[in-house]
């Protein structure tokens, strides 16, 4: 029998960002502290942007960051400032560097190469169980999604923010490199929830990621068909890609941490902390994961860590929207942005509005809609 203080199931984003939030506060220094993944990464397979003022802690990693962004659709296009916010890029590959070389300085934190099979719930304890050994803890910390019951459930729409990326050399400089297209709905929509989002790291290197918010995926050449157009549209003829990235995240109000217990929690997207409306997930994570560790210092159940808050209840009704009517989120969005100011929409995407400043958000947009889901709510 093998017991720790902390068992951390899953060394990706948010089980690492723990690890690392532990890590640094000296209430952890006497824990043991496991951490459980088949592989220890170290390559850029993902990237992550967020918006946020001023300087940050990612700061020191950062590919680059933009003081304006763009928005683009039939209804509506706008390119301006976002201050006193930046929009900032980070790659997986310094990121994991960064926490990993941290941790290796921790002799209470250890990295153990398996996949875990299972979790379960005992009596007085949280087992897990990997491939070849079996751990025990009064606190095991997951970030592995083992069930699939939130996609067959009904009583929650099921979208997916899914996307191919490429990351693209030109011979020569194409690229306006201090603004980021957020949105680019004026490609194709197809019936569904379509946008083109590029994000130029430099004069000739720009990440285009063909992004849909939609029910079902894509194959993968049609992603790539749709980048390689959308590229020739813009005379971006004489390029190299450089990289490709893939990725799909559930949108869903689906109650995640109704499967916290009394001695395991769920993280990440299998805790619910992706942003249901728009699939970001890095910056909840950031603020959870230092809630989350003030909640285990104060010794509180775990099973009452998350709370549903007035913007569940707003990504709930989008969702309905969209799942019912996917070909209306470029119409949505494009009344979002020409009526409402991009500050106060990247302080309520954030979820830091007052109530009062919802309702004047939400009285921009179209009504029928919203009033519609509702209703079907409601009765």
């Amino acid at each position: 029998m093998k017991n720790y203080d902390y068992i951390i199931v899953g060394a990706g984003a948010s089980g690492l960002l723990m690890a690392y939030r532990m890590s640094k506060d000296t209430f952890f220094d006497n824990k043991q502290i496991l951490i459980i993944d088949k592989e220890q990464k170290l390559s850029n397979d993902r990237t992550w942007c967020f918006w946020e003022k001023g300087t940050g802690e990612w700061d020191d990693i950062l590919v680059t960051s933009w003081k304006k962004i763009q928005f683009l659709s039939p209804l509506h296009s706008s390119d301006e400032p976002i201050f006193p916010y930046q929009y900032k890029m980070i790659r997986s590959k310094e990121y994991y560097e960064k926490i990993w070389n941290h941790l290796a300085t921790k002799t209470n934190i250890t990295f153990y190469k398996d996949s875990v099979v299972s979790i379960h719930q005992e009596e007085h304890s949280a087992k897990v169980v990997t491939a070849t050994s079996t751990f025990y803890s009064e606190t095991v910390i997951n970030s592995i999604l083992f069930s699939d019951e939130y996609k067959t459930q009904t009583k929650y729409p099921l979208l997916q923010q899914h996307f191919v990326g490429f990351f693209i050399k030109t011979e020569e400089d194409c690229f306006l490199d201090e603004m980021a297209t957020f949105m680019d709905f004026t490609i194709a929509q197809k019936g569904n929830t379509r946008f083109m989002y590029v994000l130029p790291f430099s004069k000739n290197e720009a990440l285009f990621e063909y992004t849909l918010f939609s029910e079902k995926l894509l194959s993968k050449s049609e992603y790539e068909t749709e980048i390689a157009l959308y590229l020739k549209e813009k005379n971006i003829n004489n390029y190299t890609i450089t990289e490709k990235e893939q990725g799909s995240i559930p949108m869903t109000c689906y109650h995640f941490w109704e499967n916290n217990s009394k001695n395991i929690i769920h993280i990440g997207t299998a805790g619910g902390w992706s942003k249901a409306s728009t699939g970001f997930t890095f910056k909840n994570t950031t603020k959870k994961t230092i809630q989350l560790v003030a909640y285990l210092k104060a010794n509180k159940p775990l099973e009452s860590f998350h709370k549903i808050n007035k913007f569940w209840y707003y990504d709930l009704l989008l969702l309905d929207i969209l799942y019912e009517k996917n070909e209306l989120g470029s119409r949505l969005f494009g009344q979002l942005f020409k009526k409402t100011s991009v500050q106060k929409i990247l302080t309520f995407l954030d979820e830091e509005t007052s109530f009062i400043e919802d309702l004047q958000i939400m009285m921009k947009m179209p009504p029928a809609n919203f009033i519609r889901a509702i209703f079907k709510r409601i009765f």
